[in-house]
C-alpha cells in the first residue's frame, strides 16, 4: 500500500511540475517591451486602463473599464489624435465586472495619441484615459 501511495505522490508531483514550469516560462515571453500602458481611476470607484501596442505596421489600442460590478451599461468613445475612431456601448461582465474594447488603427506619422472615454449610463461616472504611442 505504501508503494502505491509513493507512486501516486511522485506522479502528482511530476504532473504539477509539468503544468507549472511551462506557465512560469511562458509568462515573461508574452510581455512586449513596445507596449505603452496607462492606468487610472474614474470619477467614482471604477478603474481604467489604456494600452497601445505595435500590430503589423499599425497600432492596437485596448481600453478597459473595471468597475467590479456586472451588468453596468457604459457608452464609450476612442479618439485618435483628436478624431473619433470608434464608439459604442458595452456592458460589464465576468468575474471582475469589466469590459474591454480593442481596435487596430493606422499608425500616423509622428506620435499617436489615443483617448479612451467611457460614461456609466446609470450613474453618470466618467472614465478618461490617454496614451501616446
Amino acid at each position: 500500500m505504501s508503494h502505491t501511495r509513493s507512486t501516486l505522490r511522485i506522479a502528482a508531483t511530476a504532473l504539477t511540475a509539468a503544468v507549472t514550469v511551462p506557465l512560469l516560462v511562458a509568462g515573461p515571453a508574452l510581455a512586449n517591451d513596445d507596449d505603452v500602458i496607462r492606468r487610472g481611476g474614474c470619477s467614482g470607484g471604477t478603474d481604467w486602463k489604456v494600452k497601445a501596442s505595435p500590430e503589423d505596421g499599425r497600432i492596437e489600442v485596448e481600453g478597459e473599464i473595471d468597475s467590479n460590478n456586472n451588468g453596468q451599461t457604459w457608452r464609450w468613445r476612442l479618439r485618435h489624435n483628436g478624431s473619433l475612431s470608434a464608439k459604442g456601448t458595452a456592458t460589464t461582465g465576468g468575474r471582475s465586472g469589466s469590459f474591454e474594447v480593442r481596435r487596430v488603427l493606422v499608425d500616423l506619422s509622428g506620435p499617436d495619441t489615443f483617448v479612451f472615454r467611457a460614461r456609466n449610463v446609470g450613474s453618470g461616472e466618467v472614465c478618461r484615459g490617454t496614451v501616446t504611442f
